[in-house]
């Protein structure tokens, strides 16, 4: 009980001084591409969860991603229960983590009964239509409204729905149908609240012609992001998803109105999961760092990781392997390989990246604003190792913590260093060493 006590009062401690190094976002703004601002994780749960909300805030997430349920909130038609979520909204406030709140789902009250397939499973089932007459739609986009209303000023994203390219929407994906849904709801919260930031469609992978048939309807006059989930096949590391990025911002930049051609690309969910056929609990902690990075570097402000925590104990089932902790919230390796990059890297941007003769090899140049300076390296390929020519002293060394947080010294020895790359991450401090360019 005692050991329990202790680890909970170092865990406060821990993001009170986070909060201290890393302010929060101005309001009614999407993140800088600084690190931590928009390092994100997925949950599923409103009330209480203190320990939880600790844990998330410790590690150095600064978004919670958390659905919005429409069916929870409006039970009787045109009388809304905020209780749950003005309980979470200020829970996050508390620990300066910025709220991304999924609108989404339907309602019986306005929707009838449609037989759909499960999305996890595949099984047919009974479920509620997603809104497509014009009374749900209509009801829908007033529901939405009020949220926005009532949680304006509080750095609130608003996000469309999840995933509706796939059998979220019901009883089968129809984009005419979700764009008519998002079109109504956007323009019901720029009516609501001028300055709340919404993004959408949110969904699975980078489907280019669902996004078309989205963009053509003119609906990037209305948003503030493009949020896609950029789920790939467990072969293909984060480092994958810069082309499907580079497919994403031309479409954007062929739909959307001139003031919007450098509308930003958001992450909203994407996750590798630690079961018997998926990633090991090694790999997975590399790839929620790389995923950051990657990303950082692709100019994506925002990145959720889902899931916060394993959903159940089957070490076979994808779906209870997601999370960064297990059900008993002990740390993955993929938590700890976070919180250590969160600590390393907070308060720095990623200036370039180094091209090291090889495509596989990341090393990445990073700035404060206080001019500090380090570099952050990982490989796709094999280990091995690279020369790195600085100027400074002739002789010295550079502390290097890696994906755990452990720390050694790396010797600069006639203005070289040899550095490992491995699939892990490490974080180097380059003090008043400057990298040498030819």
């Amino acid at each position: 009980m005692e050991e329990g006590r202790q680890r909970q009062t170092s865990v406060n401690l821990l993001f009170r001084i986070l909060l201290t190094i890393f302010p929060l976002t101005a309001i009614g703004q999407l993140p800088e591409l600084v690190l931590p601002q928009g390092v994100g994780v997925n949950i599923h749960f409103t009330r209480g969860h203190h320990r939880d909300l600790d844990m998330i805030a410790a590690a150095g997430f600064r978004v919670v991603r958390m659905d919005f349920g429409w069916v929870g909130i409006e039970r009787k038609k045109g009388e809304y229960d905020w209780s749950a979520y003005d309980d979470l909204t200020a829970n996050l406030e508390k620990r300066g983590i910025q709220p991304y709140y999924i609108l989404d789902y339907s309602n019986p009250l306005y929707e009838e009964a449609v037989v759909s397939k499960n999305p996890i499973t595949g099984k047919e089932h009974k479920d509620v239509a997603s809104p497509q007459r014009a009374e749900s739609v209509d009801a829908f986009a007033r529901w939405a409204a009020a949220a926005a209303r009532r949680y304006a000023g509080r750095r609130v994203i608003w996000e469309i729905w999840n995933e509706p390219n796939i059998t979220f929407w019901k009883p089968k994906p129809n984009p005419q149908q979700y764009t008519v849904l998002a079109l109504a709801t956007l323009k019901a919260i720029r009516e609501a609240d001028p300055n709340a930031i919404v993004v959408g469609p949110a969904t699975s992978e980078v489907p280019a012609p669902f996004l078309e048939e989205f963009f053509k309807s003119g609906v990037l006059e209305y948003l503030d992001a493009v949020s896609v989930h950029p789920y790939r096949n467990y072969s293909k590391p984060p480092e994958t998803a810069v082309d499907d990025y580079k497919k994403l911002r031309a479409l954007i930049e062929r739909y959307a109105p001139a003031a919007k051609k450098n509308m930003p690309i958001l992450s909203g969910e994407w996750g590798y999961a630690s079961h018997t056929k998926g990633v090991s609990l090694e790999m997975q902690a590399n790839f929620i760092v790389r995923q950051q990075l990657a990303n950082l570097l692709a100019r994506v402000p925002i990145s959720i990781w889902y899931d916060w925590k394993n959903d159940g104990p089957d070490a076979a089932e994808r779906e209870h392997n997601f999370g960064t902790v297990t059900q008993d919230l002990e740390p993955k390796p993929a938590y700890i390989a976070l919180e250590t990059m969160t600590r390393e890297l907070g308060g720095f941007r990623i200036e370039r990246r180094l091209d090291m003769g090889d495509t596989n090899d990341f090393l990445l140049e990073l700035t404060d604003a206080k001019a500090a300076r380090k570099l952050a390296a990982w490989t796709l390929g094999d280990t091995h190792t690279l020369a790195l020519k600085l100027e400074g002293k002739p002789v010295g060394s550079l502390a290097c913590a890696n994906r755990d947080g452990l720390t050694r010294s790396l010797n600069v020895d006639d203005g070289k260093l040899m550095l490992e790359l491995s699939a892990a991450p490490s974080y180097i401090a380059l003090g008043e060493w400057r990298l040498k360019t030819q």
